[in-house]
């Protein structure tokens, strides 16, 4: 049943953001668009609720309730950052506005970039350990909380596999191509 509500969550969230970017740029209504994007956390809202029922009601720890956790984390950490390129290029495709550019990375700013993104990644593995921590407290049986422990597992698997990328990318960060200045290199159009 988490399954269904995880699912339902994300047709939501990607629903609930065309929505709001909709009504920004084809009907220039920036107040109900602002409205419409404001809602967007409602839905992490309601998959919580809605494990946190099922778990009142007998329903048995697993995996799946482990799973909502890890999306709950994912979209604390990830969710505005996918809303503002999702908004980006609704301007360029809806409003006339200028095309989004290709990030090019290379040297001290690949690091950084890297560095920020994992920043996110930890975030989100925070937050989904803090509401696994709330669930196996709810549950209040330590044998059953073993299959959310592994999602606990999973989300500290996330952020040492994030950190040896971005730690590849501190040791060998790359060079721009030869005739572009770092800053030429940074952002380029997508041409």
């Amino acid at each position: 049943m988490i399954v269904a509500f995880i699912v339902a969550a994300e047709i939501a969230f990607w629903v609930v953001l065309a929505a709001g970017l909709a009504v920004r740029y084809l009907l220039r209504r920036q107040r109900a668009s602002t409205v419409l994007l404001l809602a967007v956390p409602l839905i992490d809202v309601a998959l919580l609720a809605a494990t946190a029922w099922d778990l009142r009601s007998g329903g048995e720890p697993s995996y799946t309730h482990g799973l909502a956790a890890l999306y709950l984390g994912f979209t604390v950490a990830y969710g505005h950052s996918v809303i503002a390129w999702a908004d980006r290029h609704a301007a360029h495709r809806l409003g006339g506005g200028p095309r989004p550019p290709k990030l090019e990375l290379y040297g001290r700013e690949r690091t950084a970039y890297e560095w920020r993104i994992w920043t996110r990644t930890l975030l989100a593995a925070a937050v989904t350990v803090v509401v696994i921590e709330a669930m196996i407290l709810f549950v209040d049986d330590p044998d059953a909380a073993t299959p959310l422990r592994s999602t606990e597992g999973a989300a500290a698997r996330a952020v040492g596999i994030h950190a040896l990328v971005a730690l590849y990318y501190m040791i060998w960060p790359g060079k721009a191509p030869s005739g572009l200045t770092p800053g030429e290199a940074v952002r380029r159009d997508a041409g």
